[in-house]
């Protein structure tokens, strides 16, 4: 059993997934810095800020719960 989700390889496959959002919006145009490059950046943050808090939910229910929003892929 993981004492972190920082232990969870999905947790940090979501934060590779981050990085990588990160380096490709930047080739983004400027005009685009409050559209889609914010966007594209919080949507890829939010799947591993979805899969810390799940971690941290006492019930099972819960703790799925988060882990179903953190799927990138629906």
């Amino acid at each position: 059993m993981y004492t972190s989700f920082r232990e969870m390889p999905v947790w940090q496959k979501a934060m590779e997934l981050s990085i990588q959002v990160f380096k490709l919006s930047s080739s983004l145009p400027r005009s685009e810095d409050y559209g889609l490059t914010s966007q594209l950046r919080r949507a890829a943050n939010s799947v591993s800020a979805n899969i810390a808090e799940g971690f941290g939910r006492n019930t099972s229910k819960d703790k799925s719960n988060f882990y179903i929003i953190a799927c990138p892929v629906k």
